[in-house]
């Protein structure tokens, strides 16, 4: 069970008491759900509980034939923990352990296709800034926020437009001024170190793990609430390694729970090698307390379901059947919602917002209710409050002033997640054609309130543009070098 109690979220302790005791009240769901916690209400130092803004409750009628209905559907009281009323997220600036910054092209610093940087670079850049305050001014009070599959990159393959604009926010403009910008994806799967030097290398540009962010990122918080937890999703056992970065102490994968019995999963084919490299322990004595799905199942079939068993056992124990699976249910938690996912296929690809919804359906079908969930990631209010928490910590690190700019552009390429997360939290939104959206036209649902653009290149110089104004140009002049220019003298005197 999870490491609070009802007091935390404002609850009298002895009605849940009398509940748990198998005292029924016939009410409905919604009316014994608890209260949702206080914006701002934290559990020890290092989480703040941000109001969910999307229902915590399934409907998974839609998607089901009605014969698949239990015809002995009753209505049932609510979940004791409410934990779909809020998200955790951490409280302070990233961990230490994560900031570093990596660069292309075997580790140093460098400019693709341009001179070697000179030690006047940077002074001759800052005499640049000081003729041009105002455009200075404008520069450090806009900040772009990019998705990244699909507006940057497809998989492992480059979209071209994306490193020049990394080129461009980075100091190859006529100021020399880096613009901020941070990276805020639903992509999944890997420790924040190894996607951010996967990223770096194929965009050639320096990124830091201080300015990314991945739906599961935010869900190191969760680790203050609990201690064993089955993770779900990703290749091999990278999603075990994220999970020990964020602090989790006792940490359990599928491939363990088929190790200690392989009748779980009929199906699965489990060879000698996943054996010797798995966890195996007697899972019938051992309290899984949440289920987090932190990227894409990569075997639907034994995934499904182990979670089905858990959800239905008593206080997550397998091989027990929950007299009341409502109000023994553990926690399940995702990392996003979305449906589709771009990839390097002409047609994008289900995520795992489609897993969620055949996890949601099965389990009305069998339970006869609802599955209380919790999703993070766009377009989730937490995932928002915390890019803003990432991009004043990046402004100090590049400008030395911690602050959020006034003017921040969203730029991603599906409406679903991108755009309406964006819009909902007040950012301007730019909508692109190089990834999960084909439309005609703006799209009609969510639409991007700074426009639609063929690629990021197009978005980001339209909005430099607005902000800082049409002469802007998009690069920096080095013939001012008076050491690599072409006159040998500096055009400032």
């Amino acid at each position: 069970m999870p490491a609070f109690d009802d007091s935390d979220f404002g609850v009298d302790a002895s009605k849940t008491t009398s509940q748990n005791n198998g005292q029924t009240n016939g009410s409905s769901m919604s009316k014994d759900t608890l209260s949702i916690p206080a914006d701002g209400n934290t559990h020890g130092h290092g989480a703040i509980e941000v109001p969910a803004t999307r229902s915590s409750i399934s409907d998974a009628s839609a998607y089901m034939h009605n014969l698949s209905l239990s015809p002995s559907m009753k209505e049932r009281r609510g979940s004791r923990n409410s934990f779909g009323t809020s998200l955790p997220i951490p409280r302070s600036k990233r961990q230490s352990r994560l900031s570093s910054v990596t660069y292309a092209d075997g580790g140093k610093a460098t400019r693709p296709g341009m001179p070697p940087i000179q030690p006047t670079r940077e002074i001759l850049a800052a005499q640049m800034q000081d003729l041009s305050s105002e455009k200075v001014k404008a520069a450090k009070d806009m900040a772009f926020v990019f998705d990244i599959d699909g507006v940057l990159v497809h998989g492992d393959r480059l979209i071209p437009e994306g490193k020049r604009v990394l080129e461009i926010l980075n100091g190859d403009n006529e100021l020399g001024i880096k613009i901020p910008h941070i990276f805020l994806t639903n992509g999944s799967g890997k420790v924040e170190t190894q996607r951010v030097a996967q990223l770096s290398n194929i965009l050639h540009n320096p990124i830091s793990t201080e300015q990314f962010i991945q739906s599961h990122t935010p869900m190191r918080a969760l680790a203050e609430y609990y201690k064993t937890v089955l993770v779900v999703g990703g290749e091999g056992y990278k999603c075990r390694e994220v999970a020990e970065e964020y602090g989790f102490e006792d940490i359990v994968v599928p491939n363990d729970i088929v190790a200690w019995d392989p009748t779980i999963a009929p199906y699965r084919v489990f060879t000698e090698e996943e054996r010797k490299t798995s966890r195996p322990r007697d899972f019938s004595k051992t309290n899984i307390e949440a289920i987090m799905v932190f990227s894409d199942s990569r075997d639907y079939a034994t995934d499904m379901q182990i979670i089905m068993d858990l959800l239905q056992s008593e206080n997550g124990r397998l091989l027990t059947k929950a007299k009341d699976p409502v109000s023994q249910r553990i926690p399940i938690y995702f990392s996003q919602g979305d449906l589709l996912c771009p990839t390097e296929h002409p047609i994008p690809r289900m995520s795992q917002g489609a897993f969620r919804i055949g996890l949601e359906a099965m389990y009305k079908a069998l339970t006869g209710v609802d599955l209380e969930r919790v999703v993070y990631g766009k377009p989730e209010l937490a995932t928002y409050k915390y890019a803003d928490e990432i991009i004043a910590s990046w402004m100090e690190t590049i400008h030395n002033d911690e602050k959020l700019p006034k003017n921040i552009y969203m730029i991603g390429d599906n409406p679903a997640s991108d755009i309406i997360g964006g819009n909902m939290y007040g950012w301007n939104t730019c909508l692109v054609r190089t990834g999960v959206y084909q439309g005609e036209g703006n799209d009609k649902e969510n639409p991007a309130s700074f426009g639609v653009f063929t690629n990021v290149l197009e978005a980001v110089q339209t909005a430099i543009k607005k902000e800082i104004g049409d002469d802007f140009r998009f690069q920096f002049d080095e013939s001012i070098n008076p050491v690599t220019g072409k006159n040998g003298v500096s055009a400032i005197e």
